[in-house]
């Protein structure tokens, strides 16, 4: 039986993966259209057009190096592991708010309950990192309690 843990963290790893293959597939995209403009035509237009392609390239590879860089982390947590306290990986209940300490990712909805994933780095993360079932805090002038930690 797969637990809700390890269901948000397959779901944020192919929510990843999907990242990942969508600007590799650009990437190839732009190289190919870089090669078929480059047989075509010549002069300023031609120059310009290639350097934008080139400009382009580089900001979708960057992109992708952030979007690889988080399923290294994603894929080195084990979603079977549970701690007394919060750490990486751990999926929190707090103020009927699940919140899954990973890498900053988009809020989705697994099986009609919203989870938020966060950087241990955020804000809220750093607050969150070490502390117990019980753990109450205040941030941004709301109280919080720690209800469950898997």
């Amino acid at each position: 039986m797969t637990t809700f843990k390890q269901k948000t963290h397959t779901y944020y790893l192919q929510l990843v993966q999907d990242r990942i293959d969508v600007f590799r597939d650009m990437i190839s995209a732009l190289t190919e259209d870089s090669k078929n403009d480059a047989k075509g035509s010549a002069g300023d237009k031609h120059e310009t057009a290639l350097s934008m392609m080139h400009i382009e390239q580089e900001k979708l590879n960057h992109k992708l190096s952030e979007v690889l860089a988080q399923k290294a982390i994603l894929d080195k947590m084990n979603p079977l592991k549970v701690t007394e306290t919060i750490a990486l990986g751990s999926l929190v209940k707090a103020n009927g708010i699940y919140l899954y300490l990973s890498v900053a990712l988009p809020k989705v909805a697994i099986e009609g309950v919203n989870v938020i994933a966060l950087s241990p780095q955020s804000p809220l993360g750093s607050k969150l990192m070490g502390n117990p079932i019980g753990f109450t805090f205040e941030i941004n002038g709301a109280h919080y309690c720690i209800e469950s930690i898997e």
